[in-house]
C-alpha cells in the first residue's frame, strides 16, 4: 500500500532565543500555489518580523523550496527543509518568523533555532501516516445491523456515514489491501446476505 506522512493541521508554537522571538508555522498543502498562498499570509500577518523564512515539499511532482529571506545563507531556510525531510513529511509547509531580539546568534546559533521551530511547529501539527483507501458501502437489515458495525472497524475500516432508510446503509473507508478480508466476513457472518460494494479510492489518515 502506498503511505506518505504529513501534518493532521495548521498550528504555530513559539520559542525566545537569546532574546530573539521564533514562531513555527506550520500548514498541510496539496500544490505549490496553495504553499505561496500561505506563505505570503505569514509574511502579510507577520509584515513587522525581521525574516519570515520557510520550506515545503510536496508530494506531486516530489517539489521542494526554501528561502533564507535575508539570513545568512544555508542558516535558515535550509534546517528548516532538512527538519521537513528527516521528519518524512510532504504535502506541508512550515515558515519560521523571527522577531530580532539585539543579540546576534552565529551561524550555528541561527541553524538549531530555525530548525527548533519547524520541530516545534511540525509536533504541534501533529504527524499522520496517510493510506491509500477503498471507499466502501453496504447495505443491512436492521437485525443485522449491530454485527456489520461493528466487524468494519474490526477489519481497519471506518464507517463515515450511516443511512437509515427501508434498510440500514453503511458508507465506509478502509485500506485497500483489507477490503477484500473484509467482505468476505461480511459475506460469512450474513448467510450472503450482506456484500460490500467498492467503490472510488482516495487517501485518509492512518495514524
Amino acid at each position: 500500500m502506498k503511505e506518505y506522512k504529513t501534518i493532521r493541521s495548521r498550528e504555530d508554537a513559539e520559542f525566545v532565543e537569546r532574546r530573539s522571538r521564533f514562531i513555527g508555522h506550520a500548514c498541510p498543502v496539496k500544490t505549490e500555489e496553495e504553499a505561496i498562498a500561505f506563505i505570503n499570509e505569514m509574511k502579510a500577518k507577520y509584515w513587522d518580523a525581521s525574516h519570515n523564512v520557510y520550506a515545503y515539499c510536496l508530494r506531486e511532482g516530489q517539489i521542494k523550496r526554501y528561502s533564507d529571506d535575508g539570513e545568512p545563507q544555508g542558516t535558515a531556510g535550509i534546517p528548516v527543509l532538512d527538519v521537513l525531510q528527516k521528519s518524512g513529511v510532504v504535502d506541508v509547509v512550515v515558515v519560521v518568523t523571527r522577531y530580532f531580539g539585539g543579540i546576534l546568534l552565529g551561524a550555528g546559533g541561527l541553524v538549531r533555532a530555525y530548525s527548533h521551530g519547524a520541530s516545534i511547529a511540525l509536533e504541534e501539527a501533529g504527524v499522520i501516516t496517510m493510506g491509500l483507501c477503498t471507499l466502501g458501502s453496504v447495505s443491512c437489515e436492521y437485525s443485522q445491523y449491530g454485527r456489520v458495525s461493528a466487524l468494519i472497524p474490526e477489519k481497519g475500516g471506518t464507517v463515515d456515514h450511516t443511512d437509515f432508510g427501508e434498510n440500514v446503509k453503511l458508507s465506509f473507508h478502509i485500506p485497500k489491501e483489507q477490503f477484500d478480508s473484509l467482505n468476505a466476513v461480511l459475506i460469512d457472518s450474513t448467510c450472503g446476505s450482506c456484500e460490500a460494494e467498492a467503490g472510488e479510492e482516495a487517501y485518509y489518515a492512518l495514524s
